[in-house]
């Protein structure tokens, strides 16, 4: 088992999958009687509560539509809004922030302590939020000494929320349950330290399942390294989701395939003699290029135009924002 929170019963030809958080369990399955029968058991040994359908789990909010399942962080939305003492402000409709520029400087803000509070809650909403991510990570950069400025990016960011908090993650029902996933980085994208930032989604049919987005450790010299880097984690995180497929009686297909849209890192992996930019990336390199003679995984090219995980690593206007949410099935409850 490749996650030690999840567990599984077969009998015969039903299933049943238990996930345990904590004291927290949610618990789903093929047959209504074995999961009654599996409740049953554990009351026996546990002191449980059984609280019927999954509506609400670890501050998410679940809720059936005709399509699938929505889930939102409405309340945690609003409860952040409130903390911030900003309920009443006024909503904007998209997150501006220039990617390749810091923010300028100015006086240290009075309140430190509320600042990283708000920081560390706007992180737990990205669990159903994907496209807030690139900003939040911004953000999360100046926690060590922030300043007014850096204040009324976090408020931009709240008044965004406050048009959208009830938006949230559509995951949605298909016959086409194929793995495949998107990398991309941001070469240089901070003025400030010249590092990078790389990231990536995989999705499971349309709906995005895994994401993950941040600043390189390193400085690099060329967009293919931080791009190949990009391509390297999105692999690592494939594979991990393709072994918990199989764990949940589910065969993925053969292959999954990864965009990148940088032709260098495409092209590194099938290249055995390296150059001068490359050749620090050895490990990296041989790591892709085992899973893809291996065929559990293909590197394709997708054009920038059709990037999905650009929305991780740069900021854009808002009709190229939105269609990227829309993309990522981050929609109002009207539209589930």
């Amino acid at each position: 088992m490749v996650d030690t929170s999840l567990f599984i019963l077969n009998v015969n030809h039903d299933i049943c999958y238990l996930l345990v958080y904590v004291d927290d369990i949610l618990l789903t399955g093929s047959n209504s009687t074995l999961i009654q029968r599996l409740v049953i058991l554990l009351s026996s040994e546990f002191k449980l509560q059984d609280l019927g359908n999954a509506h609400y789990f670890l501050g998410i909010e679940v809720t059936p539509t005709s399509m699938g399942l929505m889930l939102s962080q409405h309340k945690y939305a609003l409860d952040i809004l409130s903390h911030a003492g900003m309920s009443s402000c006024k909503p904007v409709d998209t997150l501006a922030f220039a990617s390749k520029s810091g923010l300028p400087t100015s006086e240290p803000f009075s309140d430190p302590t509320c600042f990283r509070q708000i920081i560390g809650a706007f992180q737990y909403l990205t669990f159903t939020r994907p496209n807030i991510c690139y900003v939040v990570n911004k953000v999360c950069q100046f926690m060590h000494a922030p300043t007014k400025s850096h204040w009324a990016a976090v408020k931009r960011i709240l008044q965004y929320l406050k048009g959208t908090s009830s938006f949230g993650l559509h995951l949605t029902r298909g016959s086409l349950l194929s793995l495949h996933g998107f990398t991309d980085a941001d070469w240089v994208g901070s003025i400030d330290d010249r590092k990078s930032t790389g990231g990536y989604i995989v999705f499971l049919g349309t709906t995005p399942i895994s994401w993950k987005f941040g600043k390189q450790r390193t400085v690099a010299r060329s967009s293919t390294k931080v791009e190949y880097k990009a391509l390297v984690d999105g692999t690592a995180k494939v594979l991990w989701l393709r072994y918990l497929l199989t764990d949940l009686c589910f065969s993925p297909s053969l292959v999954t395939t990864i965009w990148c849209d940088n032709l260098g890192a495409t092209y590194l992996y099938a290249n055995p003699i390296f150059h001068a930019r490359t050749n620090h990336v050895v490990v990296d390199y041989h790591f892709v290029r085992d899973r893809v003679a291996k065929k559990e995984i293909q590197i394709r090219f997708i054009s920038s135009k059709d990037q999905v995980a650009d929305v991780l690593t740069k900021s854009f206007p808002h009709s190229a924002f939105a269609s990227l949410r829309f993309k990522l099935h981050v929609v109002h409850p009207s539209l589930a």
